[in-house]
Formats: C-alpha cells, sequence, structure tokens
C-alpha cells in the first residue's frame, strides 16, 4: 500500500502568512482532508480504499495501532544515534506527525494515543545500524576500537591505517588506546569498512615494510590487543562481547566443515548455509577464509 505519509509527486506551494501549513501533495490528509484532485493524491486515495477493502474482506483492518511502542523505538533509536529527524525520513513521516507523536497537539493535547498501523510498521521496520547515523552523530566507539586494534594486531602501522582511513594519526591513536569512548558515525563506518578490506589481508604484500609489521604487532602484543579472529563478527561492536584467543582455529574449523557439508552435498548458497547456521554470511565467509589461511579447510 502506498505511504499515507510520504509525499510521491507534486510540490506543495509555501502557505501563506498567518495560514496553517498544508500536508503535501501524495498524503490521504492532503487528498481527503482537503479534496486534492492531483495525479499522486488521487493515486495514495485509491489504493488506500483498495487497502483497506481488502483488509476488511479478511477481517483484518487495524487502522490505527497503539503509539507508545513506537515512541519506545524512536527514543531507542536516538540513543544509538539515529536521530530523531532521520528517523522521520527513513519512516517517510511527515513533521506533523512526528511532532504530534512524541509532542503532542497545540491544542495542549498530550502525545498521540494511536498511529496508523502503516507509520508504525515503517518505524518499527527500522533498526539501528552504522549505516543509519548521522556523519557528525556520536555513537560507541567499542567496535571502531578493537577493529583498529586488531589490524594493529596483525601487522598494519597506525599510520597506515590513518593514511588509508583519511583521518589524522592522533584520532587514530585516541580511539586505539581508548582515549576517546565514542566515535562519529563516519569515523565508525570507514574504519569498519577499512577492516574488512584488510583484515585478512597481510600488510607487507601491500607495501608494509617488514620492520613496520613486526613492530605493529610487538606493539599490540603488550597492550593486549588481539586480532580478529578473536571476534566474532556479530558482537564485536557489543561492549559486553569478550574475545575468544584460545579456541578460534577450532571454532572456524567446525564453522567451515558444517558449512562444506552443506554447500557440497546439500547445494546450499553460502548465504543459505550461513543462515541454517544461524550466523551471517559476511561471519562465515570469514571463517571459510580464515581456516583456509591456517590450512585447515579443504
Amino acid at each position: 500500500m502506498t505511504s499515507i505519509e510520504t509525499p510521491a509527486a507534486g510540490v506543495t506551494r509555501p502557505p501563506a502568512a498567518g495560514s496553517k501549513p498544508r500536508a503535501d501533495h501524495g498524503t490521504l490528509s492532503r487528498a481527503r482532508g482537503l479534496g486534492c484532485k492531483c495525479p499522486a493524491c488521487r493515486k495514495v486515495s485509491r489504493d488506500y480504499t483498495n487497502a483497506r477493502t481488502r483488509l476488511i474482506a479478511y477481517g483484518r483492518w487495524q487502522p490505527y495501532a497503539d503509539a507508545e511502542p513506537v515512541r519506545a523505538h524512536i527514543r531507542m533509536l536516538s540513543s544509538f544515534g539515529v536521530g530523531v529527524q532521520r528517523t522521520r525520513v527513513l519512516a517517510g513521516m511527515s513533521n506533523g506527525s512526528l511532532c504530534r507523536l512524541l509532542y503532542g497537539h497545540g491544542d495542549q493535547r498530550g502525545p498521540s494515543r494511536r498511529i496508523r498501523t502503516e507509520t508504525a510498521d515503517r518505524v518499527l521496520a527500522i533498526r539501528p545500524s552504522i549505516d543509519l547515523v548521522a556523519p557528525s552523530a556520536l555513537v560507541d566507539g567499542t567496535g571502531t576500537r578493537r577493529r583498529l586494534q586488531g589490524l594493529v594486531a596483525v601487522g598494519w602501522p597506525q599510520i597506515e591505517l590513518a593514511r588509508r582511513a583519511g583521518i589524522d594519526k592522533m584520532s587514530i591513536n585516541d580511539q586505539l588506546h581508548e582515549a576517546s569512548t565514542t566515535a562519529r558515525g563516519s569515523t565508525a563506518r570507514t574504519i569498519r569498512d577499512l577492516y574488512e578490506q584488510l583484515w585478512n589481508v597481510d600488510p607487507c604484500t601491500q607495501g608494509v615494510g617488514q620492520r613496520w609489521a613486526k613492530e605493529a604487532r610487538a606493539h599490540a602484543l603488550a597492550n593486549g590487543w588481539v586480532p580478529p579472529a578473536a571476534w566474532d563478527d556479530d558482537y564485536i561492536d557489543s561492549p559486553a562481547a569478550t574475545p575468544d584467543v584460545g579456541e578460534e582455529v577450532a571454532r572456524y574449523v567446525a564453522i567451515t566443515e558444517d558449512a562444506t557439508w552443506l554447500i557440497e552435498t546439500q547445494d546450499y548458497t553460502i548465504a543459505q548455509a550461513a543462515h541454517r547456521l544461524g550466523i551471517t554470511r559476511n561471519h562465515l565467509e570469514r571463517a571459510l577464509s580464515y581456516a583456509r589461511q591456517k590450512g585447515v579447510a579443504a
């Protein structure tokens, strides 16, 4: 069903001085509340009527949902760095709908007790992700720190990481040594992408001298930093997670053996095998690569 909040087409003219702002074209507020007959408004009205008729026929017509879980979800997203306005855009909500949901109406009434079901579904479908936060938003720095430390542990010097990331060395140093407990959204994304590129690449094959790689590994060892293989991809960002420094080979071998059996004998794809094993595709690919590096995979 077409969104009832997101503008579909057309341009809304600025309201005249002293008048109430009008709803955007392509929304039910404009189509039905104001009787607009533009193509976008006719379409959203038609789609709404068709969907409503179908749902009533199946006994599933629930036009409104409780607003409190939606407000709680927005607050949770905000705590992860996905701001209120960013959530509004992702959910296709208007500013007015968002304000009524969070703060109440202009006539002193409290926040909305109900919200349209389709709008609630769109908001609740948003999951906290580093890809959604604004570049300048501050997020927990745990994952960024662990990724940088892991790269140093396998021989990548700090200065080379700074160069490749396009970030000054002092900022890299702060993240590495917990001088900063947060990271900007743009920095967290950059380090995550860099980590994905380099975690299993020998720095000496990429122009890093043997001496510098050896010094980087020694520095990591002295600080107790663990290599990428010690972290489970699904939990590397969680402050509560702990590294596995002794059993990573056995763990990856077991995953590799199970995945290989599914792929070779059951015709599973890598994505299907990962789903069957209850892990992410990225985690499975890392296990396969790590096991091959150690010579324990077929």
